[in-house]
């Protein structure tokens, strides 16, 4: 894989215009020059539509706005599919619309993947950030979300996936990963049946499962905390809680045991 190879940065938004903005100019702050972005629209309401359109528009060598038939809202996983398919670059990366990139992000990653050619993606950890906030000294202090395994290693499958089952590592958060676009026909897409909490660990429990992973213990990335992020909206109605008797993780939970026992009788068969 070449060191000037093409990143296909994703970001997906929905009604985002009072972030928006810093996250397309964290791309612009990259570092590693070759990438293209693409705005992925799910069925925004607000200017985010517009702020959108008008970075396409002035720059339609690097930027594509991409949406759902008649402007549908069809959900995360629906949109991050989107984007995949619509990408042209080798590499692939996200960044959700409220997060923000560091400018080494993409230069770090194309290198440790360059490096390490068995590896499928890299990820690492997230900064939880509240500083953000005006009222910073109010709110809890920035820290490091873990993945809770040990940093700049290789895995290979399923070696994460088995720890992730176990709840003994996490997956990452989706601005944390860069990965190889021909993964994707190991491991296909994002589930769009799951709606809401679990999307983004139901894919990376795919990628933990079927293909080499370097988790790298650099962060590169902030992972914005506010009241109305996906997140903080599941938590407060309670089905972010992550309790196995909660409803949305005995759907993921029931998810997980049937992928993991069909991926395994597949091998055998192929064997």
């Amino acid at each position: 894989m070449r060191s000037d190879a093409l990143v296909s940065v994703i970001i997906i938004f929905l009604d985002a215009e009072k972030f928006i903005d810093e996250a397309i100019q964290s791309v612009f702050a990259q570092t590693y020059p070759d990438w293209e972005l693409l705005l992925v629209d799910d069925g925004s309401t607000d200017r985010s539509t517009v702020i959108a359109r008008q970075y396409a528009a002035q720059y339609p060598r690097k930027i594509r706005y991409l949406e759902h038939t008649g402007h549908q809202n069809r959900g995360m996983s629906a949109s991050r599919n989107l984007g995949l398919r619509c990408a042209s670059g080798e590499y692939i990366a996200f960044l959700d619309s409220d997060d923000v990139w560091l400018p080494h992000k993409l230069e770090r990653q194309v290198a440790i993947l360059t490096s390490y050619p068995e590896a499928a993606m890299t990820c690492g950890p997230s900064l939880w950030w509240y500083s953000w906030m005006e009222n910073a000294e109010e709110v809890e202090p920035d820290a490091l979300r873990e993945l809770g395994i040990q940093p700049n290693t290789l895995f290979r499958p399923p070696t994460l996936f088995n720890l992730f089952v176990r709840r003994e590592a996490r997956t990452p958060a989706t601005c944390a990963v860069l990965m190889r676009r021909d993964m994707l026909e190991t491991v296909g897409g994002f589930e769009e049946d799951f709606r809401g909490m679990y999307e983004d660990q139901v894919f990376f429990a795919k990628v933990y499962f079927n293909v080499a992973v370097f988790v790298s213990g650099e962060c590169l990335d902030k992972y914005r905390q506010h009241p109305e992020s996906h997140c903080a909206v599941a938590d407060r109605s309670g089905s972010a809680h992550y309790e196995d008797s909660n409803p949305a993780r005995q759907v993921f939970l029931a998810w997980l045991d049937k992928y993991s026992a069909d991926q395994k009788t597949q091998k055998l068969h192929s064997e």
